[in-house]
């Protein structure tokens, strides 16, 4: 049976299907010539499809597994539990917020005293997780999400070569997508302004959606004619961003005559709550297929990959896309020089 990516009502639990679900298949599959009991193994498995309500519980089970005989299933449920952690504290929304990047975020941080065997089984357990979900997730209309998890060289497999490029929008296909962005048609002009102002903020400094969602009404900030913003990326850790004043002007106003929003939130829903990434991503999709745009991914954090891409191939500097995205690892950065006309034609007129 299949079931749709994102098939519970937090990113948390939808995770926790996800896994549970996936180390059964793990489990079934893996040697069993030393399991001591049968029966109970046989109960666990049952446990694991009709799922658990925490990941406390879940880590609990596993290691039940482990003490039975199947010992190994520790290789593959180790790494997904902190990626689980990883995500929560990065306030995903949808598991459709995951690629590469994030992931290799992930491995650099977790795995960076690590020896290569263990940095090996992590991109293991990653691969085979998503591969998994590759092959069970099904939509109502029949279309299966597909991440293509590939891993190859994420800064911590020396001598690896090749990664998964990730989908960005080209110059022609940003102006395309501004225009969009105005002449979508809302229903609410208020909700309106909001949502052009969050997008377009995501767009013009490269944040990610996290980021945005989080923003705090004391961290927007006016400086002459643009205005700088404070985020706090992964571990808390904060960055400034700015974006001229005449892009978000006009938004900007009806926005913050119509705001009311609780904790400080600079954006917030109708109710004064936190937005979610889902929310986000889904209309950046809407408005991107209103338009005929369609890429591998067409959620938010695409916008992430257009402005890092675009400010490297017009400033060549990896230590300004660096630090403008916030990445600990500037290898992680390294992707986007990839994606260099300029450089590629160099390389055909020396040649």
């Amino acid at each position: 049976m299949r079931y749709p990516i994102d098939c519970e009502k937090s990113f948390n639990d939808t995770f926790l299907f996800w896994l549970s679900r996936f180390v059964r298949n793990k489990i079934t599959s893996l040697s069993n010539r030393q399991v001591t009991d049968k029966e109970r193994l046989a109960q666990i498995i049952l446990e694991l499809i009709h799922g658990f309500d925490s990941i406390d519980e879940l880590k609990k089970i596993m290691k039940e597994v482990r003490n039975i005989g199947i010992t190994s299933i520790h290789v593959y449920y180790l790494p997904l539990e902190k990626l689980y952690h990883f995500m929560s504290h990065f306030g995903a929304g949808s598991m459709k917020e995951i690629d590469e990047e994030i992931l290799s975020d992930f491995l650099a941080s977790e795995t960076a005293n690590l020896s290569d065997a263990t940095k090996k089984n992590y991109r293991i357990a990653l691969l085979g997780f998503f591969g998994y979900i590759d092959k069970q997730n099904e939509e109502e209309n029949g279309t299966a999400f597909r991440y293509g998890i590939e891993l190859k060289n994420w800064g911590g497999l020396a001598g690896k070569s090749g990664t998964k490029l990730p989908s960005f929008l080209n110059k022609e296909e940003v102006n395309k997508f501004i225009n969009a962005i105005d002449d979508y048609p809302y229903k609410d002009q208020n909700i309106a302004a909001r949502n052009r102002l969050i997008i377009k903020t995501i767009l013009y400094t490269g944040i990610r959606v996290g980021e945005a969602i989080s923003i705090n009404q004391k961290d927007f900030i006016k400086d002459g004619d643009s205005y700088i913003i404070q985020v706090r990326g992964k571990g808390n850790k904060p960055r400034v961003v700015m974006i001229k004043e005449k892009i978000i002007k006009n938004d900007l106003s009806v926005w913050l005559d119509f705001r009311v929003c609780g904790e400080n939130l600079f954006f917030c829903n109708q109710k004064g709550k936190k937005l979610t990434q889902s929310y986000i991503s889904r209309l950046v999709e809407q408005i991107l297929l209103s338009v005929g745009l369609r890429k591998e991914k067409n959620g938010a954090h695409m916008l992430r990959h257009t402005f890092a891409t675009l400010l490297y191939q017009n400033s060549h500097d990896l230590i300004l896309v660096q630090e403008s995205l916030g990445h600990a690892d500037i290898n992680t950065s390294r992707i986007y020089t990839h994606f260099d006309k300029s450089q590629l034609k160099r390389t055909t007129d020396i040649f």
